[in-house]
Protein backbone atom coordinates (compact mmCIF):
# COMPACT_ATOMS: atom_id res chain seq x y z
CA UNK A 1 0.00 0.00 0.00
CA UNK A 2 1.33 3.25 -0.86
CA UNK A 3 1.03 6.77 0.61
CA UNK A 4 -0.53 8.48 -2.34
CA UNK A 5 -3.38 5.54 -2.42
CA UNK A 6 -4.03 6.47 1.00
CA UNK A 7 -4.11 10.01 0.97
CA UNK A 8 -6.38 10.82 -2.13
CA UNK A 9 -6.76 14.60 -3.08
CA UNK A 10 -10.16 14.58 -1.73
CA UNK A 11 -8.83 13.80 1.72
CA UNK A 12 -5.89 16.72 1.42
CA UNK A 13 -7.50 19.75 2.80
CA UNK A 14 -5.54 23.05 1.91
CA UNK A 15 -5.63 25.75 4.13
CA UNK A 16 -6.71 24.92 7.16
CA UNK A 17 -9.10 27.25 9.68
CA UNK A 18 -8.45 25.69 12.46
CA UNK A 19 -5.91 27.38 15.29
CA UNK A 20 -5.60 24.61 17.71
CA UNK A 21 -4.91 20.85 18.20
CA UNK A 22 -8.61 20.03 19.03
CA UNK A 23 -10.14 22.36 16.44
CA UNK A 24 -8.14 21.01 13.55
CA UNK A 25 -8.66 17.28 14.31
CA UNK A 26 -12.67 17.67 13.56
CA UNK A 27 -11.81 19.93 10.83
CA UNK A 28 -10.09 16.95 9.64
CA UNK A 29 -12.09 14.34 10.58
CA UNK A 30 -15.43 16.45 9.14
CA UNK A 31 -13.61 16.74 5.65
CA UNK A 32 -12.71 12.97 6.15
CA UNK A 33 -16.53 11.82 7.00
CA UNK A 34 -17.74 14.36 4.68
CA UNK A 35 -15.89 12.73 1.68
CA UNK A 36 -16.02 9.41 2.93
CA UNK A 37 -20.33 9.33 3.63
CA UNK A 38 -19.07 8.29 7.30
CA UNK A 39 -21.03 8.69 10.53
CA UNK A 40 -17.87 7.62 12.46
CA UNK A 41 -17.07 11.06 13.32
CA UNK A 42 -17.52 10.51 17.07
CA UNK A 43 -15.13 7.14 17.28
CA UNK A 44 -12.60 8.73 15.40
CA UNK A 45 -12.02 11.95 17.07
CA UNK A 46 -11.90 9.63 20.29
CA UNK A 47 -9.28 7.77 19.09
CA UNK A 48 -7.23 10.13 18.10
CA UNK A 49 -7.74 12.36 21.46
CA UNK A 50 -7.29 8.84 22.73
CA UNK A 51 -3.81 8.29 20.76
CA UNK A 52 -2.82 12.05 21.65
CA UNK A 53 -3.09 12.09 25.52
CA UNK A 54 -0.04 9.19 25.17
CA UNK A 55 2.20 12.01 23.57
CA UNK A 56 1.82 14.77 21.27
CA UNK A 57 2.36 13.69 17.83
CA UNK A 58 3.31 17.29 16.55
CA UNK A 59 7.25 15.39 16.42
CA UNK A 60 9.23 18.84 14.50
CA UNK A 61 9.63 21.39 11.70
CA UNK A 62 6.39 21.86 11.77
CA UNK A 63 4.81 18.46 11.09
CA UNK A 64 2.34 16.29 12.86
CA UNK A 65 0.82 13.04 12.29
CA UNK A 66 -1.78 12.52 14.70
CA UNK A 67 -3.55 8.46 14.08
CA UNK A 68 -5.61 6.51 15.74
CA UNK A 69 -7.42 3.07 15.44
CA UNK A 70 -10.96 1.77 15.64
CA UNK A 71 -12.80 0.03 14.47
CA UNK A 72 -15.98 2.21 13.07
CA UNK A 73 -13.56 2.48 9.86
CA UNK A 74 -13.36 -0.59 7.92
CA UNK A 75 -9.46 0.28 5.98
CA UNK A 76 -6.83 2.42 6.44
CA UNK A 77 -7.29 6.15 5.54
CA UNK A 78 -4.85 9.30 5.46
CA UNK A 79 -6.12 12.76 5.21
CA UNK A 80 -3.63 15.46 4.65
CA UNK A 81 -4.19 19.28 6.41
CA UNK A 82 -2.18 22.03 5.26
CA UNK A 83 -2.08 25.37 7.35
CA UNK A 84 -0.78 28.22 5.79
CA UNK A 85 -0.76 30.20 9.02
CA UNK A 86 0.27 27.52 11.61
CA UNK A 87 -1.45 25.31 14.58
CA UNK A 88 -1.03 25.85 18.16
CA UNK A 89 -0.16 21.95 18.00
CA UNK A 90 1.70 21.29 21.51
CA UNK A 91 4.44 19.98 19.15
CA UNK A 92 7.42 18.38 21.02
CA UNK A 93 9.60 21.33 19.82
CA UNK A 94 7.23 23.54 20.67
CA UNK A 95 6.90 25.35 17.21
CA UNK A 96 3.56 25.85 15.29
CA UNK A 97 2.35 22.72 12.40
CA UNK A 98 1.69 23.45 8.82
CA UNK A 99 1.73 19.59 7.40
CA UNK A 100 -0.85 17.04 9.18
CA UNK A 101 -0.76 13.77 8.13
CA UNK A 102 -3.88 11.96 9.62
CA UNK A 103 -3.58 8.06 9.61
CA UNK A 104 -6.75 6.26 10.53
CA UNK A 105 -7.03 2.19 10.68
CA UNK A 106 -9.50 -0.52 11.99
CA UNK A 107 -7.88 -2.43 15.18
CA UNK A 108 -6.61 -5.18 13.07
CA UNK A 109 -4.76 -3.08 10.56
CA UNK A 110 -2.01 -2.30 13.24
CA UNK A 111 0.86 -3.89 10.99
CA UNK A 112 -0.26 -1.93 7.90
CA UNK A 113 -0.70 1.33 10.07
CA UNK A 114 3.11 1.18 11.31
CA UNK A 115 4.37 0.59 7.84
CA UNK A 116 2.51 3.69 6.75
CA UNK A 117 3.78 5.23 9.87
CA UNK A 118 7.58 4.18 9.16
CA UNK A 119 6.87 4.87 5.30
CA UNK A 120 5.56 8.37 5.94
CA UNK A 121 8.72 9.52 8.51
CA UNK A 122 11.05 8.29 5.53
CA UNK A 123 9.60 10.81 3.36
CA UNK A 124 9.77 13.35 5.97
CA UNK A 125 13.46 12.86 6.57
CA UNK A 126 13.64 14.72 3.10
CA UNK A 127 13.29 18.41 3.90
CA UNK A 128 12.75 19.57 0.11
CA UNK A 129 9.13 16.97 0.34
CA UNK A 130 8.32 19.15 3.36
CA UNK A 131 9.06 22.30 1.51
CA UNK A 132 7.08 21.72 -1.78
CA UNK A 133 3.98 19.97 0.22
CA UNK A 134 3.31 23.17 2.19
CA UNK A 135 3.91 25.13 -0.67
CA UNK A 136 0.98 23.79 -2.54
CA UNK A 137 -2.25 25.37 -2.82
CA UNK A 138 -4.30 22.83 -4.87
CA UNK A 139 -5.29 18.99 -3.53
CA UNK A 140 -4.55 17.30 -7.17
CA UNK A 141 -0.95 18.70 -6.52
CA UNK A 142 -0.28 17.84 -3.42
CA UNK A 143 -1.46 14.52 -4.04
CA UNK A 144 1.24 14.56 -7.21
CA UNK A 145 3.75 15.73 -4.31
CA UNK A 146 3.40 12.89 -2.32
CA UNK A 147 3.33 10.36 -5.84
CA UNK A 148 6.57 12.01 -6.50
CA UNK A 149 8.52 11.93 -3.20
CA UNK A 150 6.97 8.43 -2.72
CA UNK A 151 7.96 6.90 -6.37
CA UNK A 152 11.85 8.65 -5.15
CA UNK A 153 11.58 6.92 -1.60
CA UNK A 154 10.79 3.23 -2.93
CA UNK A 155 13.08 3.20 -6.01
CA UNK A 156 16.02 4.19 -3.33
CA UNK A 157 15.11 1.01 -1.63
Amino acid sequence: MFLYEIFPPGLIKIGLESDDKDEVFEEMVDQFCQVERSDARDEILEALRERESKMSTGIHKGIAIPHGKTNAIDKVYGILGISKKGIDYDALDGQPVYLLFMLLAPQKDSEKHLRLLKRLAGLLDDTQFYTELVAQTDPQAAHGVIKKYEDIFVASY
